[in-house]
């Protein structure tokens, strides 16, 4: 099961929602009236609100008959609030957009939570995605992958902690017990030739999927 969250980034940045037939849709502030416009009734709406304006907030209502608007002042974010209520639907994958335009302190803020979630929740994937890239946390083993015509570039970073023993397999560039520390850019811009692999021995390892503009 899907469970996809939609933040309000812009709408430019906001991928293809065809991929992802049969989703559960969660709407996380404003990011609920870009769902009702594009004709989505989400399951859930999460969040303060406070970056709509009064009309759009009615719209917003008029379709959450019970929304519960949360004070700005609080201790989570809209979108951790909006990840909370994911799992309460024991998903496969979650995957959250309209969360890396605009503000560079709201991006930084969904990558650490969603680290946080992957580390929690080891048996869900967890997804950041834009029309131009997906970005996902890979934690200590051996990850098989395909190739997605989507994505013509494969990175790797460090993120927390140094990773160790990167083992990169299938790809243009093979890898073979490599460690990844910080600051390093020889790991960027890799091509995944068709299936592969990425294997770690420990650290956790932010892996970007991405394709020219």
């Amino acid at each position: 099961m899907n469970v996809i969250l939609i933040a309000g980034g812009p709408a430019v940045e906001l991928p293809d929602f065809s991929l992802f037939p049969n989703a559960i849709y969660i709407g996380v502030d404003s990011g609920t009236l870009t769902l009702l416009e594009r004709d989505i009734h989400p399951n859930a709406a999460v969040g303060d609100f406070d970056s709509v304006t009064a009309g759009d907030y009615e719209k917003i209502r008029m379709a959450f008959p019970d929304l519960a608007r949360l004070p700005s002042e609080k201790d989570q974010s809209d979108t951790e609030l909006g990840l909370e209520r994911a799992m309460t639907y024991h998903p496969q994958q979650v995957i959250l957009a309209g969360v890396t335009g605009g503000r560079l302190d709201h991006y930084m803020s969904v990558l650490h939570i969603v680290y946080h979630y992957q580390q929690k929740f080891p048996e869900t994937r967890f997804l950041i995605i834009n029309n131009q890239n997906q970005i996902r946390f890979l934690s200590p083993g051996i990850h098989e992958l395909v190739k997605d015509a989507r994505y013509r570039y494969v990175s790797f970073y460090p993120f927390a902690e140094e990773v160790q023993g990167l083992t990169l397999s299938g790809f243009k560039y093979p890898v073979t017990n490599e460690n990844l520390p910080f600051g390093t850019t020889r790991f960027v811009s890799n091509e995944l030739v068709g299936c592969g692999s990425v294997e770690i021995t420990s650290g956790y390892c932010l892996m970007v999927e991405s394709s020219d503009a």
